[in-house]
């Protein structure tokens, strides 16, 4: 058979036999080749797939903070109680100075956790504030005694050890919100290791009137000797500060409670009595107790 036939018979064999493999086109051969040419030339892979789409840039770390809870038995309150511990983020706790949180009327330890405190202090801390510890407990009462239930005495006698046990130091700082700030203002009276102090709109009351209308006080005579603002000379005026909304139902006593204690700090700002408004000026009040405790 002469040459030129036996290669067209060769040439057909092949064509058959490529178009007898499932997936196997002569433009893909062709693309194959160009592929590999182009591989060749560049010294690259030649791409065999779209480019998946680029990963979402990581976000920043979160704001945490370390929070620890434990349930404790306070013999001055008669029941078990809860100790919120909080700290910044990445700070280890043994050794920090605290500044103890007292919550408002009809809440408890846990509602600085709502407030988003622990994030706060995290913020602050990046920003340059020394470190430090919040310890909130729970209370009642305007932070009185109350017939068996002395939450005050709560706080002198067995919140110290409670702090030691953590490895933490000794109260230092008091920072209240609305009735806890009433008890935090009575608390620095009574405390000269206290160093700094500051009010969220403090519930205080300018006369006995007001005050009777709350029902929490037995006697007049039982809120004058509670009541901050009937002893003013007692409360310190350095590391002192004060924060109220201009549509807070208590916007008056504070007002009160600025012009005659003369805080180091006071502000009155947009806002009422409210979560939203504590929220809004818990990191400014963390920079002032934490410049303050360093």
């Amino acid at each position: 058979m002469p040459k030129r036939t036996r290669s067209k018979q060769k040439r057909r064999r092949a064509a058959e036999a490529m178009r007898s493999k499932p997936g196997v086109t002569r433009r893909g051969l062709l693309l194959g080749s160009a592929a590999a040419l182009v591989s060749a030339c560049t010294g690259r892979s030649a791409p065999v797939a779209a480019p998946t789409s680029a990963a979402p840039a990581s976000s920043p770390s979160p704001l945490r903070a370390s929070i620890t809870i434990h349930r404790r038995h306070s013999a001055a309150r008669g029941r078990d109680v809860d100790v919120v511990l909080m700290t910044p983020d990445g700070v280890p706790s043994l050794g920090l100075p605290v500044c103890v949180a007292l919550h408002g009327r009809g809440s408890n330890a846990r509602t600085f956790l709502d407030l988003d405190l622990p994030a706060a202090l995290t913020a602050g801390v990046r920003s340059g504030v020394p470190p430090f510890a919040v310890v909130a407990v729970d209370g009642s009462h305007y932070w009185v005694p109350d017939g068996s239930d002395d939450p005050r005495r709560m706080l002198a006698d067995e919140l110290p050890g409670w702090l030691s046990e953590a490895g933490l130091r000794p109260m230092t700082g008091v920072l209240g919100i609305s009735m806890g700030g009433f008890g935090a203002l009575n608390l620095a009276r009574r405390r000269r290791d206290v160093r700094t102090v500051a009010t969220c709109s403090a519930a205080l009351f300018r006369t006995w009137p007001e005050a009777r209308t709350r029902h929490i006080f037995p006697s007049q005579d039982d809120w004058t000797a509670a009541e901050p603002l009937q002893h003013v000379d007692e409360l310190p005026t350095r590391g002192l500060g004060v924060w109220c909304g201009d549509g807070d139902p208590f916007l008056a006593a504070n007002r009160k409670l600025i012009s005659s204690a003369k805080p180091e700090v006071s502000r009155i700002t947009a806002g009422e009595h409210t979560e939203e408004y504590w929220r809004g000026v818990l990191p400014e009040v963390l920079r002032f107790l934490g410049s303050r405790l360093a």
